[in-house]
């Protein structure tokens, strides 16, 4: 009644929709062959590629590709490479430049925003935990928004007896445990997408080129109905035999077609469910070898004390071996050659070091033979998830639930031990490199040297590449690149190239000035990106540097779509909270980079820890509440337990349940 409409009919299709919306959100690797082409037409091939730095080493890797046939080519997995460059020249020799990127939409109501979202998961076997059982951990990091994104549920029916939490409208649990095993996710980053530069017939734009002809381009109207609207919006959709025109999305004049695996993937339900009845690791890999988009990191656990790992999602094999820029759509040399047998994706079983764990980073060893992704994440997480483990001996419930909430970021360690070289012009520089030094890098609300930190690294990425990318420097530093998006797929990677050029790794050419010739130095950089920072802070908390406090610059609203339209957001949305955290931490807590700063819009949505050794000992809190209506005391009560750290138990037995019911709901049908 507020919004004055009637909402629809929840069908099948909507569930599978919704899917498929998750999908796109937490898989848009599109965009990366977007940015990667726009840089080479701007730099050259040579120097877009050394924009993206080598994999940091020592990620921990899970498997190596034993027993494997070999691929068609040498895989380029990680980030740069000598493939990078060569699909570069590919790319630039095919792109027309346009008069002007389209800019990202920035004020979009909340939950309209494509965050890309990452998460934390690991399995230690019995012989490394207090119980003798393992223990499967899970933090999910995702939208912050209202209603929740996850919808918590307990099943029980037939040969189903399974708990933990799914999408709202979607059936069976997509993270957490039945009587026999528990299981969490994170996401993979398969290269599922390709972008395809497409020839159109310039006397009959309605054909496009394939292999010497000219096929017929598909034309569909979609119709947008609109509140106040007696006419519906009308969108045209052209697309060829690899998916539909994007070009206009971003604003470029080249053609691009999307190709996505998840278009041509099976039904989301053929793995979900049979996942809720798995009993054994043989049970849980058929059923995960099912599912199709996104592409998903899946740890086990079950109550024989078995542990392991499988990946999910389908892959392309492509013709040449890899998709890292846009390719000639007219050729017919760049087409898929079907998907990757999910038996060939990586997996790991009762690994000798008792644990295994990941954070969205690359997974496979050097001896993988096939070609995933250039898009995996800063492995930061992953390796200090690896450090806490090795370091505790007999882990717990209660150790893993600390780890989720850990906010030591490795990058910003990395970057403030340079920081002490910088020579202090006055008292105020001084007294801010004092903090630095005997900072514990962590990213605590009430910290100071972290606020500091992070803005000089954001200032300094732009004094370093500003004058060099002009208008792609924006989202080569992190922000959106296409309508959509908040961030883009340099969030995170653009800083490592950062820290390489400090540790005189890679070219020194970015350190000259392209205006002036004039060669700077990295003392001079950091120098000038620390009094830029003390400037933007004192402009916005003040002068007293005690007031620059990590929780006032980084804070997380929970808003609604709704919530948008004032007033309505005293009703609809909730906070802003300060939070620690940031983007490499456990306790992920992430904005767009800019300043001043949005609030973060990426976090834990859930937090989850199963005692495989007693269902009854399992913990679970998720980012809002249970129900979507503002007016409902479950709306957003869970809130106040998320922000404390704190979770509630997640009672299995019946009996249990029974002590814990507040209402009852029956259904009847007809």
């Amino acid at each position: 009644r507020l919004l004055g409409f009637e909402p629809e009919e929840w069908r099948p299709a909507d569930t599978l929709g919704w899917v498929k919306v998750m999908a796109w959100n937490l898989g848009c690797n599109w965009t990366s062959e977007l940015m990667r082409a726009r840089l080479a037409a701007c730099l050259g091939p040579e120097l877009a590629a050394d924009l993206e730095p080598p994999y940091p080493a020592g990620s921990p890797t899970l498997m190596q590709g034993e027993g494997l046939p070999a691929g068609a080519a040498p895989p380029p997995n990680g980030w740069g490479g000598p493939a990078l460059q060569e699909a570069l020249r590919r790319a630039a020799a095919l792109w027309e430049p346009a008069e002007g990127a389209r800019e990202p939409a920035t004020d979009l109501p909340p939950g309209l925003h494509q965050a890309p979202g990452a998460s934390n998961q690991w399995v230690v076997a019995g012989s490394r935990t207090a119980t003798g059982r393992p223990i499967l951990a899970n933090d999910t990091h995702l939208l912050m928004q209202l209603p929740a994104f996850w919808y918590q549920n307990h099943l029980c029916g037939g040969d189903v007896h399974v708990t933990g939490v799914s999408l709202p409208g979607v059936p069976g649990v997509v993270v957490g445990h039945n009587e026999e095993v528990a299981w969490g996710i994170t996401i993979a980053w398969h290269d599922d997408q390709d972008l395809y530069v497409e020839r159109f017939d310039s006397e009959n734009p309605g054909r496009y080129e394939f292999q010497g002809q000219w096929l017929d381009a598909e034309v569909r109207r979609e119709e947008i109905r609109v509140k106040g609207r007696s006419v519906p919006e009308v969108e045209t959709v052209v697309a060829t035999r690899h998916g539909p025109i994007v070009s206009g999305l971003v604003g470029e004049a080249t053609p691009l077609a999307l190709r996505w695996a998840a278009l041509d993937a099976a039904d989301p339900l053929d793995g979900l469910l049979p996942l809720t009845r798995a009993r054994t690791w043989d049970e849980f890999q058929a059923a995960v070898a099912a599912w199709p988009a996104p592409s998903l990191n899946f740890v086990y656990a079950d109550r024989q004390g078995n542990i392991g790992y499988v990946q999910a999602g389908t892959v392309p094999r492509r013709a040449t071996g890899d998709g890292l820029a846009p390719m000639a759509g007219w050729t017919g040399g760049h087409e898929w050659q079907g998907m990757l047998p999910a038996e060939q994706l990586p997996r790991a079983y009762n690994p000798e070091a008792g644990w295994l764990a990941t954070a969205n980073h690359q997974v496979m060893g050097d001896g993988y033979p096939y070609y995933l992704s250039s898009d995996f994440e800063n492995p930061a997480r992953a390796c200090r998830v690896a450090e806490l483990l090795e370091s505790t001996e007999k882990l717990t419930v209660e150790d893993c639930l600390r780890f989720q909430l850990d906010t030591y970021s490795a990058t910003a360690a990395h970057l403030a031990r340079h920081l002490p070289a910088v020579e202090p012009a006055d008292d105020r520089e001084r007294r801010a490199l004092e903090l630095l030094r005997n900072w514990d890098a962590r990213l605590e609300v009430e910290s100071v040297a972290a606020s500091i930190c992070q803005v000089v690294g954001l200032r300094a990425l732009h004094l370093l590449f500003d004058s060099h990318l002009g208008e792609l420097a924006d989202p080569y530093v992190g922000l959106g690149v296409a309508v959509l998006d908040a961030t883009s797929p340099y969030h995170g990677r653009s800083i490592v190239r950062l820290l390489d050029l400090l540790d005189g790794k890679g070219n020194d050419g970015w350190l000259r000035d392209p205006e002036s010739g004039e060669m700077r130095t990295r003392q001079g950089l950091l120098q000038r990106a620390l009094r830029e920072t003390l400037d933007l802070l004192a402009e916005q908390f003040g002068p007293d540097m005690a007031r620059w406090t990590w929780g006032r610059l980084n804070q997380v609203e929970f808003g609604h779509l709704v919530g948008a339209v004032k007033p309505l957001n005293l009703i609809f949305n909730r906070g802003p909270y300060p939070t620690g955290g940031g983007l490499d931490t456990l306790l992920r807590a992430s904005s767009p980079p800019r300043f001043p700063p949005e609030r973060a819009n990426v976090g834990d949505a859930l937090r989850f820890v199963a005692d495989l050794g007693d269902w009854e000992a399992c913990r679970m809190v998720v980012a809002g509440g249970q129900s979507g209506h503002p007016l409902s005391r479950h709306y957003g009560d869970l809130l106040a337990l998320w922000r404390e750290g704190r979770t509630y138990p997640m009672p299995f037995a019946r009996e249990q349940v029974e002590r814990h019911v507040e209402a009852r709901l029956l259904l009847l049908p007809g």
